[in-house]
């Protein structure tokens, strides 16, 4: 349930209303508009009459949310959330306008890798550096991630460049490790992880919240919901590719969640072309049209020699090609506003 109150609301009526909400046993969450305050009721709003509520000299509408995601839905924060990731004077900010690039290696596998790579995107634009250290694989054979040692070396790659870190966790038990870490990644895998969400619910940091391979928006909308009950409200939503039936790319780009999203939710929504598409010849492409969809970033792939690449070295731009797309992504923004 949503109550939108009426314009010059002194603040102690606005605590006397959450006081009494409160009473009945709901959370009560409020958004500071430009043109209006939005109080939003989160639990069991029957236990509140709402004839009484819409009587109140103060309230100017009240409406029940349908959707079951609450606190990620648009009527329940008209304004776009602005996420910060990092601090001082390297902050950024994703969302409400202001949009980012995560570039770096699917996989941390040298100190040389990582920063080389830190510094090589970092010049070209990148704001944010990603690199994974736990690594989800479809096969147990397969390059698992340099796990803490990765981590580190991501700590170091920040040091010498300033750019905030972007990493992957895969379970709770791991939380402590991140601690230190700008932006934490939650793959395609764990985005039903409940326990997972739960957890970083309660953790006052950045979420990177991918799509599932197979998920609805519902269902990614509720992911994101079971990390903001908890507290945390700091989510980017990714769109990586579903899948399909067709093989020509690993995955089938969703841009038409980007407005989907836009009417649905408050959260900032960025796109990753490289797990979408599977090749790297269709990056700049599918980076292009995200940015022209209306996406508030792009997570991409970057790797010093995808050839010999530990992971996903097919979908990796080198850096030169990574500057190349900078500048077109710069081009295009200069055009689109």
């Amino acid at each position: 349930m949503i109550a939108v109150l009426k314009k010059d609301v002194s603040e102690s009526q606005k605590q006397n209303l959450v006081k009494w909400l409160k009473g009945h046993g709901v959370e009560v969450h409020i958004s500071e508009g430009q043109y209006q305050t939005v109080v939003g009721l989160v639990g069991d709003t029957s236990r509140i009459d709402i004839h009484l509520l819409e009587g109140l000299d103060m309230v100017e509408s009240v409406t029940r949310i349908s959707e079951p995601f609450k606190c990620a839905n648009r009527r329940f924060h008209p304004a776009d959330t602005i996420v910060e990731v990092g601090s001082g004077e390297n902050k950024v900010l994703i969302g409400g306008g202001n949009t980012a690039i995560i570039a770096g290696p699917c996989s941390v596998e040298s100190e040389e890798q990582i920063v080389g790579i830190a510094r090589s995107v970092k010049a070209s634009g990148a704001s944010l550096l990603r690199g994974g250290a736990f690594k989800p694989r479809t096969s147990p054979y397969d390059f698992q991630g340099l796990r803490e040692d990765g981590l580190e070396l991501l700590r170091i790659a920040r040091k010498e460049t300033g750019l905030p870190i972007v990493t992957e966790i895969m379970s709770e038990k791991h939380l402590d490790f991140f601690e230190d870490v700008d932006l934490i990644q939650i793959g395609a895998r764990n985005m039903q992880n409940f326990e997972l969400l739960k957890a970083l619910g309660k953790v006052n940091k950045p979420i990177l919240l991918k799509r599932g391979l197979s998920a609805t928006v519902k269902e990614w909308l509720m992911s994101a919901e079971y990390i903001m009950a908890g507290g945390n409200e700091k989510i980017i939503l990714c769109e990586r590719g579903i899948r399909s039936y067709d093989t020509y790319t690993r995955n089938v780009l969703d841009l038409s969640v980007i407005p989907v999203l836009r009417e649905l939710t408050h959260l900032p929504v960025i796109v990753d072309p490289s797990h979408a598409t599977g090749h790297s010849r269709l990056v700049p492409s599918m980076s292009l049209a995200a940015m022209a969809a209306g996406a508030d970033g792009l997570i991409i792939e970057v790797h010093n020699d995808p050839a010999h690449a530990l992971c996903d070295g097919a979908q990796s731009l080198t850096p030169a090609q990574f500057d190349e797309l900078a500048q077109k992504i710069r081009n295009l923004q200069s055009v689109i506003g």
